[in-house]
């Protein structure tokens, strides 16, 4: 299936005659079966606890400080503790049945309705106008959060309310999405390629319309812009189903993508598969390919070496693609609905919780992703203390960017002896016009050389070119040239960073061997790590 191909006619044609919208169980005896009594009173208290509560403040003075000092935390966490209180409380009402979180839940999503901005200060700057308001993750994510707290309660709510947030997602999310072009993660331009924005923010407006929307000819219309946009998203990914954006968006961005898929099935009769793709196959096994031990990943671009992995999306996968390795990761259920950005996650993984095996799956020994010149080599993928290697080439204009060509990770006895930095602190500077200036983006950070005192410099340009790449039994091999990764001035001639991991030594051995010659005969080369 072509994403691209579907147009609206045939979307409003696979509405006509479908079954009525239930994404989640009315009857929640089984969900209760599966999460146990432990959880289920470990929510009850949490949310007894939040009823009387006061609900966390979000003034214009908390929003503008990202502006004012670039700092983002206060404004997120503030709001980010205002949506777990009312995700354990509609959670809570929902597996209860009791009537008794009602009220609360209620206040909160007045709440909620009264935010002047949904969108992040990170991502809008300054308080929007009421009538152009930001589409970001945050506000795509408000929609569906809505929603989904909505389709919950039901007719628990006040009919009043239930009408409100109809009202501002439309306005906030699902109507700019559909009428206007200048959302910069809508498509793929020759300024800008999209991320992981544009699975999330997708997810959230067309979820939401998937719940809310009763005219089926604009739900067609939303939901083919929608699967248009999603087509550029999936062209991010190399021909193995890798991102460079790393196993930690893949969570993020992939697993939006996961959500969406669910429920558009479901709106659809199963007539519009989101997964019924070969590369999404590819896609799913990114986390089952990307481990370098129980509990460390490569954490190259702005990826964690230890992200988290929902329990509810490795459960979903897992199931409907058959990919049990996914189970075996290492991530366990946690009912505790602590931190998370929004409410599709708690839910699905009290609807989908994770089984409960002891295995932990250690990868292959080999993988490669060709598109993106990633090498992951493993010594014995059944000993989890074995040695491991992750050396990517790739360029410096990837998305979430590091100048990093020719960065390597080595894992022995299960930790990281020689690591990537992977994600900074996120402020305003660090995706602004000094991001390179930053210890953990630039080259310097890297285990990669310095050049006549010069760093790797950004761009599409600076890149690897892969002259040898093997794998066998006992031997894998990577050579790159890397001199085009370096400014003119740095005066290299030539540059070429050869690695192999050879499993026939005892306890495995890595050799790394620089090469390099100079235009005018001479320098300064020194290696960081």
């Amino acid at each position: 299936m072509d994403l691209r191909r579907w147009n609206v006619k045939h979307v409003r044609m696979t509405l006509d005659g479908a079954a009525a919208f239930v994404p989640f169980a009315r009857d929640v005896a089984e969900i209760r079966a599966q999460v146990g009594s432990q959880a289920i009173e470990a929510l009850l208290e949490s949310a007894r606890a939040d009823i009387g509560a006061d609900i966390p403040a979000l003034p214009a003075e908390l929003y503008l400080e990202y502006q004012r000092t670039g700092r983002r935390e206060g404004y997120e966490d503030a709001q980010r503790a205002r949506r777990n209180m009312l995700y354990r409380l509609t959670l809570t009402e929902w597996l209860e049945q009791s009537g008794e979180f009602v009220a609360a839940a209620e206040n909160l999503l007045w709440a909620r309705l009264e935010e002047t901005n949904w969108a992040w200060p990170a991502h809008a700057r300054t308080l929007d106008f009421p009538d152009r308001p930001t589409v970001d993750l945050a506000a795509a994510m408000s929609g569906l959060d809505l929603a989904e707290a909505d389709y919950l309660l039901g007719d628990k709510l006040s009919p009043q309310l239930r009408a409100r947030i109809r009202s501002e997602t439309n306005r906030r999310t699902i109507a700019p999405f559909l009428e206007r072009n200048d959302h910069w993660w809508l498509h793929t331009t020759p300024a800008k390629q999209v991320n992981n924005w544009t699975a999330v923010c997708v997810a959230g407006v067309v979820g939401a319309a998937c719940y809310f929307e009763t005219d089926l000819d604009r739900l067609a219309e939303i939901i083919t812009r929608g699967l248009h946009s999603l087509a550029d998203y999936l062209d991010t990914f190399d021909s193995q189903g890798g991102s460079s954006e790393g196993p930690d968006y893949w969570s993020y961005g992939f697993g939006n993508y996961v959500v969406l898929a669910h429920l558009l099935a479901e709106r659809t009769g199963g007539q519009i598969d989101l997964l019924d793709l070969p590369i999404v196959r590819e896609i799913a096994q990114f986390p089952v390919r990307t481990v370098l031990t129980q509990g460390v990943w490569a954490s190259f671009s702005d990826s964690d070496s230890n992200p988290s992995f929902h329990p509810g999306l490795l459960s979903y996968l897992a199931k409907n693609l058959d990919l049990p390795a996914l189970t075996e990761l290492g991530t366990r259920n946690d009912f505790g609905v602590q931190m998370f950005n929004q409410f599709v996650w708690p839910l699905r993984q009290y609807a989908w919780p994770l089984p409960d095996k002891s295995v932990a799956f250690g990868g292959t020994p080999h993988d490669w992703f060709a598109d993106m010149g990633w090498m992951i080599s493993r010594l014995d993928p059944a000993d989890p203390k074995s040695l491991r290697l992750a050396i990517k080439g790739g360029h410096n204009d990837e998305m979430h960017n590091q100048n990093d060509v020719g960065s390597l990770i080595v894992v022995q006895g299960g930790k990281v002896v020689l690591t990537d930095p992977g994600r900074g602190r996120y402020s305003k500077a660090y995706f602004g016009p000094e991001r390179y200036a930053n210890i953990m983006t630039s080259s310097r950070g890297h285990s990669v050389p310095v050049v006549n005192g010069f760093e790797q410099a950004e761009g599409a340009e600076r890149a690897a070119k892969v002259l040898v790449h093997s794998n066998g039994a006992d031997r894998d091999e990577l050579a790159l040239d890397m001199a085009a990764a370096y400014p003119a001035k740095a005066g290299l001639r030539q540059l070429q960073r050869s690695v192999s991991f050879d499993r026939h030594a005892p306890g495995g051995r890595i050799a790394l061997s620089d090469s390099f010659s100079f235009a005018n005969g001479g320098g300064i080369f020194n290696r960081c790590w």
